[in-house]
């Protein structure tokens, strides 16, 4: 059928025109997308052939608008000058059939032609073909490439500790599960014997008790046989009518009746007591029934767990606990302290040659222990046990705090040994001549010696390890520095405020933070963990040198001369 006002050779012709093999180009934005359409036009810049729609959008986006675009007449003359190593292949994220051919350099973003149109219209864009030649020799290719190398090792020293941390945890797994059992043990023998001890006095009693009573029953037989003896000889004296011996027997049976044998026996058997019975302790009874009473999970290198992310703390005075004792001979000065439970804390004296232990509560001294030497610093330990630093003694001193306070073993150590920290089973101590971090494990064998850089300490002081980055934060008394090292020993920064001075004692907190003793100026410094914030928390103290922390009553003990120094973190 015939269409009107059209040849049918005419419509033929334009089926032919418009099939894809009749082109001399196509357009490539629209190709891209599955439409075959012929180009009117060419982009020199993004050497693309463009039809007539793409062409006229080709020069309205900032873009491209400023690109060499060539008309139908001209682009036939065009010479094409693509190069392989300057085509973008990768296809757009958001528009899968799009090339990535921009980059926005105000937005960091990689993207297609639909992207930039969309998004980023009014940035500065790059036209990547433009830019990318060469850019296998320039800086940032070299620079990218380092970064990128750099982090590669960086990753493969968190996988190396991953790694190490997966078999620590097994390893601290299986030590618990121990530690458990053995205490178990422990308080299972310890009950066995307080048992066989009762049960021996019991038996003792027993045996006491039945003697007694054996000889009531012989004292009481030997009195009855008489008077029945009595008894007979009266009767039978009456009827044979022997008068003379009746009165005998009658006196002799009234001096029997006069006898105290019967009142002692009377008396030995109501002071006989055989209704006692087993009482149970009730301190045992009321600590069994507490559910924390046989342990807990801990990590004793946690010092201080305040709320997480809370950044803004606050230090708020609340007591001054006197650590002075009659015995001492000379002025309290307090250069450790640690935290033993929610109500004890102990304290090293240095001057006095003591290590005391302060009751909270009642903010007394209730026990202290003389040393043969001068005490110096103070941690924590597992079951029940502190590590104090004995300097002139080139000692370790590892002390038990069940019941009194008592010397374990006594550890040698190269060096005149000062700070001291415990984590995840090892000791970090501070030593001089040499300057240097010794690691000791929990068996108090030296396992590595870090040595510390000579130009930039003169008198480390005191040391704490943080968890987190993995870097060990000295103070130092001379140079008066804080500095962070790694675990290699390299310097990782430094501190120095010519505003504070002599820095000793230090507590990390949760955030990475250090609050710093700075003894000479009687103050409290916080210092962020990159050592690029600082701020005075606490002035007017006396002699501040040493700090600890109290999680259970979110308390911090500042030691210094005389007292003991309370402080609420907020």
């Amino acid at each position: 059928m015939a269409v009107s006002g059209r040849k049918s050779s005419d419509f033929s012709g334009s089926i032919s025109k418009g099939s894809a093999e009749d082109f001399d180009h196509k357009c490539e934005p629209c190709l891209a997308i599955g439409q075959q359409i012929e180009a009117n036009g060419f982009c020199v810049d993004c050497q693309e052939y463009l039809c007539k729609n793409c062409f006229a959008y080709h020069q309205r986006i900032k873009a491209t608008k400023n690109h060499q675009l060539l008309d139908k007449g001209s682009m036939g003359k065009h010479t094409m000058q693509r190069k392989d190593s300057v085509v973008c292949t990768e296809k757009c994220a958001l528009h899968g059939n799009k090339t990535i051919e921009f980059f926005c350099t105000q937005h960091d973003s990689l993207g297609c032609t639909v992207c930039i149109t969309m998004n980023h219209r009014a940035c500065k864009i790059d036209y990547i073909p433009d830019k990318c030649t060469g850019i296998g020799d320039t800086e940032e290719y070299r620079e990218t490439m380092g970064k990128l190398e750099q982090k590669i090792k960086d990753l493969d020293k968190v996988m190396k500790r991953v790694n190490v941390e997966d078999k620590g945890i097994d390893t601290c797994h299986d030590k618990a599960l121990q530690e458990i059992i053995k205490f178990r043990k422990e308080i299972n023998d310890h009950l066995d014997q307080l048992q066989r001890k009762i049960q021996a006095d019991i038996d003792k009693k027993k045996s006491a008790d039945k003697q007694k009573v054996q000889e009531i029953i012989k004292i009481c037989s030997n009195i009855s046989t008489d008077i029945s003896k009595l008894q007979s000889n009266l009767k039978d004296s009456k009827a044979s009518q022997q008068h003379g011996q009746l009165y005998i027997y009658i006196k002799q049976a009234q001096s029997k009746l006069k006898s105290d044998e019967f009142r002692k026996a009377k008396e030995s058997l109501a002071q006989t007591c055989t209704q006692y019975r087993f009482e149970r302790s009730k301190d045992l009874e009321n600590a069994i029934s507490r559910q924390e009473i046989f342990g807990q999970l801990s990590d004793p290198t946690n010092v201080i767990t305040p709320k997480k992310n809370k950044t803004n703390f606050k230090l708020r005075y609340k007591d001054d606990i006197n650590a002075c004792t009659k015995s001492d001979k000379n002025d309290c000065y307090i250069t450790g302290c640690a935290v033993l439970s929610s109500q004890k804390i102990v304290l090293a004296d240095e001057d006095n040659c003591k290590l005391k232990v302060v009751d909270r509560q009642s903010k007394v001294v209730i026990e202290e222990k003389t040393l043969d030497s001068v005490p110096r610093d103070i941690t924590v330990l597992p079951q029940d046990q502190i590590a104090v630093t004995m300097p002139n003694s080139g000692e370790i001193y590892i002390m038990s705090t069940a019941g009194k306070l008592s010397i374990v073993r006594k550890i040698p150590v190269t060096g005149e040994c000062r700070g001291i920290t415990y984590h995840q089973d090892h000791l970090y101590v501070i030593c001089w001549d040499p300057h240097c971090v010794r690691i000791l494990d929990i068996q108090c064998n030296v396992q590595n010696t870090i040595y510390l850089n000579n130009e930039v300490f003169s008198y480390p002081n005191y040391i704490v390890f943080n968890e987190d980055s993995r870097l060990i934060y000295i103070s130092d008394l001379m140079t008066e520095n804080v500095v962070n090292i790694t675990l290699q020993g390299d310097v990782s920064a430094v501190y120095k405020n010519k505003d504070v001075r002599t820095p000793f004692g230090m507590l990390m907190l949760e955030d990475g933070s250090l609050l710093v003793c700075y003894t000479s100026i009687g103050t409290i410094h916080r210092i962020s963990g990159d050592f690029k914030q600082s701020q005075t928390m606490i002035d007017g103290l006396t002699k501040p040198w040493c700090i600890c922390y109290n999680h259970h009553l979110q308390e911090v003990y500042i030691g210094g001369k005389s007292q003991l120094k309370v402080f609420s973190l907020q």
